[in-house]
Protein backbone atom coordinates (compact mmCIF):
# COMPACT_ATOMS: atom_id res chain seq x y z
CA UNK A 1 0.00 0.00 0.00
CA UNK A 2 1.69 3.29 -0.96
CA UNK A 3 1.16 6.21 1.60
CA UNK A 4 -0.41 9.29 0.20
CA UNK A 5 1.33 12.63 0.09
CA UNK A 6 4.91 11.72 0.39
CA UNK A 7 7.43 12.03 -1.67
CA UNK A 8 9.79 9.80 -2.99
CA UNK A 9 13.07 10.32 -2.80
CA UNK A 10 14.60 10.97 -6.48
CA UNK A 11 11.55 13.10 -6.75
CA UNK A 12 12.72 15.30 -3.54
CA UNK A 13 16.22 15.85 -4.38
CA UNK A 14 15.04 16.93 -8.01
CA UNK A 15 12.32 19.20 -6.07
CA UNK A 16 15.61 20.26 -3.55
CA UNK A 17 17.91 20.74 -6.49
CA UNK A 18 15.20 23.31 -8.04
CA UNK A 19 14.87 25.08 -4.94
CA UNK A 20 18.17 26.11 -4.91
CA UNK A 21 19.19 26.99 -8.07
CA UNK A 22 15.69 29.49 -8.14
CA UNK A 23 17.23 30.71 -5.23
CA UNK A 24 20.80 31.48 -6.74
CA UNK A 25 19.23 33.24 -9.74
CA UNK A 26 17.25 35.44 -7.59
CA UNK A 27 19.93 36.21 -5.26
CA UNK A 28 22.00 38.83 -7.77
CA UNK A 29 24.93 35.96 -7.12
CA UNK A 30 26.21 37.05 -11.05
CA UNK A 31 26.51 40.80 -9.74
CA UNK A 32 28.54 40.28 -6.40
CA UNK A 33 31.96 41.64 -6.77
CA UNK A 34 30.94 43.69 -9.07
CA UNK A 35 31.44 47.89 -8.57
CA UNK A 36 28.44 49.53 -8.15
CA UNK A 37 27.99 53.52 -7.87
CA UNK A 38 26.69 53.92 -4.39
CA UNK A 39 27.32 57.95 -3.84
CA UNK A 40 28.36 61.32 -6.50
CA UNK A 41 29.51 64.80 -5.89
CA UNK A 42 27.85 66.20 -7.92
CA UNK A 43 24.48 63.79 -7.34
CA UNK A 44 22.56 62.48 -10.11
CA UNK A 45 19.97 65.06 -11.40
CA UNK A 46 21.46 68.10 -9.33
CA UNK A 47 22.40 71.52 -9.93
CA UNK A 48 25.80 72.78 -8.67
CA UNK A 49 27.78 76.09 -8.53
CA UNK A 50 30.17 76.25 -11.46
CA UNK A 51 32.67 77.46 -12.15
CA UNK A 52 34.87 75.07 -10.66
CA UNK A 53 32.96 71.28 -9.38
CA UNK A 54 34.96 69.08 -7.54
CA UNK A 55 34.19 65.07 -8.35
CA UNK A 56 33.58 62.26 -6.19
CA UNK A 57 32.34 59.20 -6.71
CA UNK A 58 31.70 55.97 -4.73
CA UNK A 59 31.65 52.62 -5.26
CA UNK A 60 30.35 49.56 -3.01
CA UNK A 61 33.86 47.91 -3.55
CA UNK A 62 37.55 48.55 -4.59
CA UNK A 63 38.49 49.53 -7.53
CA UNK A 64 41.39 49.54 -9.94
CA UNK A 65 42.09 53.55 -9.88
CA UNK A 66 45.27 52.63 -12.63
CA UNK A 67 42.45 51.43 -15.19
CA UNK A 68 39.09 53.11 -14.75
CA UNK A 69 37.98 56.48 -16.35
CA UNK A 70 35.95 59.46 -16.21
CA UNK A 71 34.87 61.59 -19.00
CA UNK A 72 32.93 65.06 -18.97
CA UNK A 73 30.59 65.12 -21.71
CA UNK A 74 29.94 69.22 -22.31
CA UNK A 75 26.66 70.67 -23.39
CA UNK A 76 27.80 70.58 -26.64
CA UNK A 77 27.95 66.92 -26.62
CA UNK A 78 32.16 67.34 -26.84
CA UNK A 79 33.86 65.02 -24.44
CA UNK A 80 37.01 65.28 -22.00
CA UNK A 81 38.80 62.89 -20.68
CA UNK A 82 39.16 63.71 -16.74
CA UNK A 83 42.56 63.78 -14.96
CA UNK A 84 41.98 61.52 -11.58
CA UNK A 85 42.54 63.15 -8.26
CA UNK A 86 44.47 60.79 -5.19
CA UNK A 87 42.02 58.02 -4.46
CA UNK A 88 41.07 58.64 -0.83
CA UNK A 89 40.37 55.17 -0.38
CA UNK A 90 39.82 51.90 -2.33
CA UNK A 91 36.64 52.39 -3.34
CA UNK A 92 36.76 56.05 -4.61
CA UNK A 93 37.49 58.12 -7.37
CA UNK A 94 38.21 61.60 -7.70
CA UNK A 95 38.56 64.40 -9.66
CA UNK A 96 37.92 68.31 -10.24
CA UNK A 97 36.98 70.57 -13.43
CA UNK A 98 37.48 74.38 -13.81
CA UNK A 99 36.06 76.91 -15.82
CA UNK A 100 32.49 74.99 -16.15
CA UNK A 101 29.74 76.94 -17.88
CA UNK A 102 26.17 77.31 -17.20
CA UNK A 103 24.75 74.08 -18.64
CA UNK A 104 24.03 70.06 -18.33
CA UNK A 105 26.98 68.19 -18.45
CA UNK A 106 27.45 64.12 -18.07
CA UNK A 107 30.04 62.35 -16.26
CA UNK A 108 30.53 59.03 -17.87
CA UNK A 109 32.68 56.43 -15.48
CA UNK A 110 34.12 53.38 -15.72
CA UNK A 111 35.83 51.35 -13.60
CA UNK A 112 37.38 47.83 -13.10
CA UNK A 113 36.33 45.94 -9.83
CA UNK A 114 38.30 44.15 -7.50
CA UNK A 115 36.53 40.93 -8.84
CA UNK A 116 38.16 41.62 -12.81
CA UNK A 117 34.52 43.04 -13.75
CA UNK A 118 34.41 46.27 -15.73
CA UNK A 119 31.11 48.28 -14.96
CA UNK A 120 30.20 51.77 -16.60
CA UNK A 121 27.72 54.56 -16.02
CA UNK A 122 26.92 57.98 -16.37
CA UNK A 123 25.72 61.05 -13.71
CA UNK A 124 24.40 63.41 -15.23
CA UNK A 125 24.34 67.37 -13.68
CA UNK A 126 23.77 71.13 -14.22
CA UNK A 127 26.35 73.63 -13.37
CA UNK A 128 24.25 77.23 -12.21
CA UNK A 129 25.30 80.29 -11.62
CA UNK A 130 28.88 80.87 -9.85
Amino acid sequence: MRNRGRIDLPARNLLRTIAILTLGMLSGMPTAGHAILVESVPAANSTVRGPDVNIRLRFNSRIDAGRSRLTLVLPDGATEPLKLGEQPSADTLTSAVTGMKRGDYKIQWQVLAADGHITRGEIRFTVGGA
